[in-house]
């Protein structure tokens, strides 16, 4: 089993999606629940094709898509917050979509630098 950054983002995806379905539904938050999970399954998703690139230049691009997609969760996750959604559940995803940007981050600017 990974227990690198695959299966954290991995893990990050699936604590969103249960968290999501506690939230009451309502018109804007279908619309906040809908666009965290693209954005939270779609970071992981990235980063496990990245691992299998072509190149370097599609490792770069797929790394740096799923960088895109942590900034966009952890956006919507923020958005929450704000409107009062506070709870021990979405401050621990915060926490985490916050660690995984700057890992993310770190991995596009070693990459960068590189090319």
């Amino acid at each position: 089993m990974d227990t690198g950054l695959g299966q954290r983002l991995f893990d990050f995806a699936v604590d969103v999606i249960i968290y999501c379905r506690t939230l009451k539904k309502s018109t804007e938050s279908n619309i906040i629940i809908y666009q965290l999970n693209k954005s939270a399954t779609s970071s992981p998703a990235n980063y496990e094709e990245s691992q299998g690139a072509s190149s370097k230049a599609d490792f770069r691009n797929k790394v740096f898509i799923s960088l895109k997609e942590m900034r966009e969760s952890n956006f919507w996750l923020r958005i929450l917050n704000a409107v009062g959604n506070n709870s021990k559940e979405l401050n621990i995803l915060l926490k985490e979509s916050e660690e995984l940007k700057k890992i993310l981050g770190s991995i596009c600017s070693k990459v960068s630098k590189n090319t």
